[in-house]
């Protein structure tokens, strides 16, 4: 009754401080009721064996009337789902980094045309010095980034034409890396054989023409070879980029048009793999309504994430020469499996995001 009565005294405080009718209708209750918190208003009263002093009786009963416990619950929950979402939220839009930095690039070649109208009529070569500019850019992204390297560089010839064939990762970044290294360090231009779909992306018509890249009919690819130019294909393309996994799986298919523009141009084949490509970017592609999408409306949209730091090697292998004896069906098994060796020599299967990321603290290179 002790407990009770002390109970009942601080509601009873509590309520004649803001409605006197209330705490008269209480004393009332008190008189009639012995058990604890019937008949009381303002919720769940305090235990009383707290022996809680009569101020923080009165603030306990207001927060309990104001619904401060649910507040604070609430923002707990928010906060969980902060702490779970977070790191999804940030994989999907590194992907998106890229395009932008790509429409930057796009940004910086209209700029340096307007610039440079006037010198059109005098120069043979109008975007060399944009495209060496964006290629440091580049290669100054890939270095900081991903610690970049590529290893057979020397097997890129400094003139003359070549085929390179490469394994197409969930996005070719490390395809562009390339691309800058062989601008900045052989002085060359590699042509690049690209999807349709890269060819209906608003914006993107100029960094394709300055950088040479053409949609993939055999003649202009024949062309670009018969010219002395360097051409770099990925036979597997976009269905290599969304379906392929941390196993790096080629997925070629029957395709051999590639080596039949290598028999056509009686050029050396030169094949290419990066390694840890599909633990810096990864695709959600295995999933089946998106592969579903993809084979009935050709459409490649799904979902890309990543954006981790890992190291990049690129590895360069030994350049497999014209042979008149090879039809374009044994050519493009023999580079198959070229591509496949760099693979099963330089990519630990099935790949890791955390040892790639920790490669790039190794001191040692890797031998090739």
């Amino acid at each position: 009754m002790r407990e009770e009565k002390h109970l009942l005294r601080a509601t009873v405080s509590f309520s004649s401080r803001y409605h006197n009718g209330t705490a008269v209708r209480l004393v009332c209750l008190a008189e009639h009721h012995i058990s604890v918190g019937e008949g009381l208003p303002f919720g769940r009263l305090l235990p009383c064996s707290a022996h809680l002093p009569l101020g923080e009786a009165n603030i306990h009963v207001w927060e309990e009337w104001a619904g401060l416990g649910q507040l604070e619950d609430y923002l707990s929950f928010l906060e969980y789902l902060l702490w779970v979402f977070t790191p999804l939220a940030i994989v999907f839009i590194l992907p998106f980094l890229i395009v932008i930095f790509l429409y930057l690039s796009i940004l910086f070649l209209h700029v340096y045309k307007r610039k440079n109208q006037l010198r059109e009529a005098y120069s043979n070569n109008l975007w060399d010095g944009a495209r060496k500019t964006l290629a440091t850019l580049w290669d100054g992204h890939g270095a900081i980034w991903h610690g970049y390297e590529i290893h057979g560089l020397e097997k890129i010839p400094d003139e003359g034409p070549a085929l390179i064939v490469y394994y197409h990762g969930a996005i070719p970044i490390d395809y562009y890396y390339f691309l800058a290294t062989v601008i900045i360090q052989k002085g060359r231009t590699c042509h690049s054989v690209a999807d349709h779909f890269l060819f209906k992306v608003p914006g993107f018509k100029l960094l394709l023409e300055v950088f040479s890249v053409i949609h993939g009919p055999q003649e202009e690819c024949v062309k670009a070879l018969r010219n002395g130019h360097l051409l770099g294909i990925s036979p597997g393309g976009v269905r290599e980029a969304l379906f392929s996994d941390e196993t790096y799986p080629l997925l070629w298919g029957k395709r051999k048009g590639f080596a039949q523009v290598a028999i056509d141009s009686k050029v050396p084949v030169i094949p290419m793999f990066t390694q840890n490509l599909r633990e810096g970017f990864r695709s959600l592609g295995t999933l089946r309504f998106y592969r579903w999408v993809y084979e009935r409306f050709r459409l490649p949209i799904a979902p890309i994430y990543g954006g981790f730091p890992v190291k990049f090697r690129t590895y360069l292998g030994d350049p497999i020469p014209y042979d008149p004896k090879l039809n374009a069906a044994e050519l493009a098994e023999k580079v198959q499996q070229a591509v496949q060796a760099l693979i099963d020599k330089h990519q630990k299967i099935p790949g890791n995001i955390l040892r790639a990321l920790l490669e790039r603290f190794q001191r040692e290179r890797k031998e090739d």
